[in-house]
């Protein structure tokens, strides 16, 4: 059913079908049964391509395929057999399969006559492909030959085969070639004479060219050169002549395999002929011709066939088998067909002739056993008749017959040999394979090959099937064992055996998987304690792992310690270890390693702590006495023991219970015991109710418990409120959110209220309380927030109240204009108008520096000054002095306000001015605008640059204003203002950057303002 239609002719024709019509509508009907079985699992089927011979020495056919289930199995049959393929390891295996995409291709490699037969494959339960591989008797007389051609020359490659044969495939560089344009392949009338002409050849097209008939194949070069008479830029025209060619007369040598071939037909019909006319035997054996049987001996039986499994079959000989005298004509038949006939009168026979298979050069035994009849001789051995051959040769075997009248028996005698193997790959095989855990391990055993044989592998005497992580593959020569991923369990003798009819022969390898040696043999025994020395021993590990043990490794763990400490190793042939380093009364585990190569085995463990020496505990000390409780901690105190038994106490145990509970919890651990005669309980619930116990720790552990304390509560104690570090002056810029922060003690939890000048706070203002702290908040405060505030906290054990001023405040704006004076040689008076923000704020003061020009350099003269002026001391003729005057508060200082120059031609004469005034040029003016904002629209999270320009005399005070909060000090923005161009920089703009943005310019003669609008995109 998977044939193509082009090719049901010829199979029809194969088979003897002749009505065409019934052939085709149950092939239909065949057909639409098996698509709905593989519906089952195949959900597409196409491009079904049967198989074919390649160019490598393969066969392989390919189909398209989709599978419903990608991990459905998939079964490869040869003849009704199922043949073992792998994708694992490729090329190694006789069968293999490759997927590409959805394409499945199976090959056949190192092609055999053997190889030849129905091949199918099954999906599941299910035939999804058929594909029939035949290999015809043929062989190449005259092979291909490597061929030197020019440019635009056509080349030849030629071939005899042995037998015709219509179309053989032809390959250029691994790729089949067909006929066409650039091809052209010739066959002979004969068929015997196959020719490929590659027309118009190109430098590209040199390579390797092959052809195949059946299994057979053969290569050879094309080598294309250069046309040296070519002009350069020109194409040359194609020439006529043809290169190659095997250099032999192909037509002499296919005639003369055509008389080879003649003649061997001739000699078939003749031994048909002869065959035909010769006399026919008798009804029940359709055996060929028996010769007669010696005088003597009527027959010689041969030997039942041995069972499965056994030994060739050697009998002691009786008879010699030799030609009859007087009978030329039976003894030449004998020659071309080992058959022996004997024949006699008509007694039943009651023992019939069995197959025997027997080994060469031994003897062989037939046997047949008659009933008595009437004129029949007996002789021998009463009824029964033998036929022993002495020594068997290959030219004994055949098929032997006995005829009784018209009764008759037959029994084949197959003389061979039991498999052997080679004494090099034996002695190669018998060595040990040797591997780590997790690796594979790999056996592989040649033979030479033969007919009807069985290679069987075994472990330890147990039969190894395929499956999980085992392989086996079969090959013509060879049989290999893949175990992957070995454990140690798999360590074991690995036995091969080869069987045929003749005989079996077994080789032996050992498998010896190495691992970790297993954990030493326990259990551990106490040899010795002491106050000083504690000595164990144990036993070797049962399973060392395939590798001896070299030492053993010992660790130690001190009770009520997690800690594993190494004490050391000692040699494999040592299985005892002393440990000197112990305290007396002390507890310790013990645990030992085994080590090999590999690696550190499991450990061996002591299953109770061993004691050193004899255990001495303490007595108890006295009840815990409550100290003070709250609802965090419980203070606690307690007296020694008042019998220590002798051992120094080394610290303390102590442990609590809950109240309605049976369970006492340690509050530290053995080994980190308490050293002191007093401890602060926090690990305590708020409300809950706890007794304690304490046990003195010495080195042999914890002694006995004191009596149980008292039950404390857990709670604070009732308490007057209190505040905690209280600060009583706050300064804060104006436009930023003032917080005021409170810590407080009492108990019960006092009500918390808050006061603005003895008035209470704005609902605007927000307070927040919790446990311990309150907290008063002023978003974006201003001048008029300025105040006393004062905080009340009371409960029923009292009250207390905190006042804390609030000064909000901003940098001061500049003093107005400086004035210099000389009342006294030596002396200046420096005075100037107040700064506006002077009545403002009552923490107000002022600066003055002072620069002259010998030093040039700027220094504060006088500080914290609350007056308009000052006097200045030392002041030398010919110097000339500058003079700033500062307005500063708490949130910084103002800008300068200059004075004019003192010194040099400060006491110049005045010249007259002749009755002329003098007119002064003032350059002072209000602020202005030179360049605006701009609008901007940034993505979240980008830049911002934002500019204007501003001008004015005196210079303005720059203020930016966001939603008309000023944000001048906020660390979120980063503001700049040189020389009259203001900046404005942000990093990552935020959704609430968002606005109108607004700068104010502001000096004494007035100011001015611009805005834009800020949207961040999302």
């Amino acid at each position: 059913m998977s044939s193509d239609k082009k090719d049901y002719e010829s199979i029809c024709a194969e088979f003897g079908v002749t009505d065409f019509r019934w052939m085709l509508k149950n092939l239909n009907k065949m057909k639409k049964e098996r698509e709905e079985e593989q519906a089952e699992f195949v959900s597409s089927l196409s491009n079904l391509k049967h198989i074919r011979v390649n160019s490598d020495n393969t066969a392989s056919f390919e189909l398209d395929m989709d599978l419903i289930e990608p991990s459905t199995s998939m079964y490869l049959y040869k003849d009704g057999v199922m043949v073992p393929y792998t994708k694992e390891l490729g090329d190694s295996m006789k069968h293999s399969l490759k997927l590409v995409g959805k394409r499945y291709i199976f090959s056949v490699r190192d092609l055999m006559p053997d190889d030849a037969g129905l091949y199918q494959l099954d999906v599941g339960d299910v035939n999804v492909f058929t594909t029939d591989f035949k290999i015809p008797t043929v062989d190449f007389l005259v092979k291909i030959q490597e061929v030197k051609a020019t440019e635009r020359e056509d080349a030849v490659f030629e071939c005899v085969l042995s037998n015709p044969f219509s179309k053989i495939l032809w390959f250029g560089k691994n790729l089949p070639l067909e006929q066409g344009e650039k091809y052209d392949i010739q066959v002979s009338e004969d068929k015997l004479i196959h020719k490929l002409v590659v027309k118009d050849c190109l430098i590209v097209d040199k390579g390797i060219y092959s052809v195949c008939a059946g299994i057979k194949s053969c290569n050879a070069w094309l080598v294309v050169e250069a046309d040296k008479d070519a002009q350069k830029g020109k194409k040359t025209a194609r020439k006529t002549t043809r290169a190659g060619g095997s250099g032999m007369d192909l037509q002499k040598v296919a005639q003369e395999q055509q008389t080879k071939l003649a003649k061997e037909r001739e000699e078939r019909k003749e031994q048909i002929k002869a065959t035909s006319t010769a006399p026919p035997p008798p009804p029940e054996s359709p055996a060929a011709p028996l010769a007669p049987p010696p005088p003597e001996s009527p027959a010689a039986p041969l030997a039942p066939p041995p069972p499965p499994g056994a030994g060739p079959t050697e009998v002691e000989p009786e008879a010699t088998r030799e030609p009859q005298p007087g009978a030329a004509s039976e003894a030449a038949a004998a020659e071309q067909q080992p058959v022996v006939e004997v024949a006699t009168a008509e007694p039943g026979i009651t023992g019939k002739l069995s197959d025997v298979y027997v080994l060469r050069g031994h003897p062989a035994e037939l046997t047949v056993e008659l009933n008595s009849g009437a004129g029949v001789t007996m002789t021998k051995d009463g009824t029964r008749h033998k036929l022993r051959i002495q020594s068997c040769k290959d030219d004994d075997s055949g098929v032997y017959g006995f005829v009784s009248g018209d009764q008759s028996t037959q029994g084949k005698v197959a003389v061979g040999g039991a498999p052997e193997f080679d004494p090099d790959d034996l002695h190669k095989f018998s060595k040990p394979v040797i591997i780590r855990v997790g690796q594979n391990a790999a056996f592989k055993m040649p033979f030479p090959p033969q007919g009807n044989l069985v290679a069987r592998w075994f472990r330890d005497g147990t039969e190894i099937k395929d499956g999980g992580g085992v392989k086996t593959a079969r090959e013509p020569n060879h049989s290999r064992l893949l175990l992957r991923d070995c454990l140690r369990t798999d360590s074991g003798e690995i036995t091969i055996q080869l069987k045929n009819p003749f005989g079996a022969v077994e080789a032996t390898s050992q498998l010896i998987v190495l691992d970790r040696p297993g954990p030493p043999d326990g259990p551990v025994e106490t040899v010795e304690t002491t106050s000083s020395v504690i000595e164990i021993k144990w036993n070797p590990p049962k399973d060392d792992g395939g590798s001896a043990v070299t030492n053993y490794i010992i660790e130690r763990q001190q009770a009520g310690q997690a800690l594993w400490t190494k004490l050391g190793d000692v040699s494999a042939d040592k299985t005892s270890f002393r440990d000197r380093n112990v305290t007396h009364g002390k507890k310790y585990k013990y645990r030992i390693y085994g080590e090999n190569p590999e690696g550190l085995s499991d450990s061996l463990q002591t299953t109770d702590s061993i004691t050193a020496g004899i255990m001495i505990l303490s007595g108890p000390p006295g009840a815990p006495a409550v100290v003070g409780a709250s609802k965090t901690c419980i203070d606690l105190t307690w007296s020694p023991p008042e019998n220590d038994r002798g051992v120094p106490i080394i610290g303390y145990h102590l442990e609590k219970r809950k109240k309605d509970t049976d369970l006492w919890i340690a509050l530290n651990p053995l080994n980190e015991p308490i050293e002191d005669v007093k401890c602060a309980v926090r690990e305590v619930t708020e409300g809950a109710e706890y007794e304690f116990r304490v046990s003195a720790v010495n080195e042999s552990g914890a002694g006995d418990p004191s009596p149980p304390s008292s039950m404390v509560c857990a709670k604070n104690p009732n308490m007057r409120p209190c505040f905690k570090d209280p600060e009583d002056f706050i300064v804060v810029r104006a436009g930023n959110s003032a917080r005021v922060k409170v810590c407080y003690e009492g108990e019960p939890p006092p009500q918390i209220t808050w006061f603005k000048d003895d008035e209470p706070v704005s609902a605007w203002i927000n307070v927040i309380n919790s446990e311990g702290l309150a907290q008063l908040v002023i978003p974006s405060s201003k001048r008029s927030d300025s105040a006393v505030y004062t905080i009340k906290a009371k409960n029923s054990m009292g009250e207390a109240s905190l006042a804390i001023e609030v000064r909000v405040t901003d940098e001061p704006k500049a003093p107005g204009p400086v004035e210099l004076e000389q009342t006294v040689y030596g002396r200046v008076v420096v005075s100037w108008a107040p700064s506006l923000d002077q009545e403002l704020d009552d923490r107000l003061y002022y600066v003055v520096s002072q620069r002259d020009s010998a030093t040039r350099t700027w220094k504060n003269v006088a500080d914290r000054l609350f007056t308009n002026t000052y006097t200045v001391n030392n002041i030398l003729p010919g110097v000339q002095y500058h003079f700033r005057i500062f307005a500063k508060n708490d949130v910084g200082l103002s800008d300068p306000a200059q004075s004019p120059t003192w010194g040099v031609n400060s006491n110049r004469v005045p010249i007259p001015s002749k009755g002329l005034k003098p007119s002064g040029v003032s350059f002072e003016r209000p602020p202005s605008i030179l360049v605006p904002l701009k609008v901007h629209a940034p993505p979240k999270g980008y830049q911002l640059y934002m500019t204007c320009a501003v001008r004015g005399c005196p210079t303005p005070s720059v203020s930016w204003y966001l939603n008309d909060v000023c944000i001048n000090f906020d660390n979120n923005y980063y503001i700049t203002n040189s020389f009259g161009v203001c900046s404005m920089y942000i990093l990552r703009v935020r959704s609430k950057d968002s606005g109108v943005c607004k700068v104010v310019a502001v000096n004494s003669f007035g100011q001015a303002q611009c805005s834009t609008e800020l949207a961040v995109r999302d």
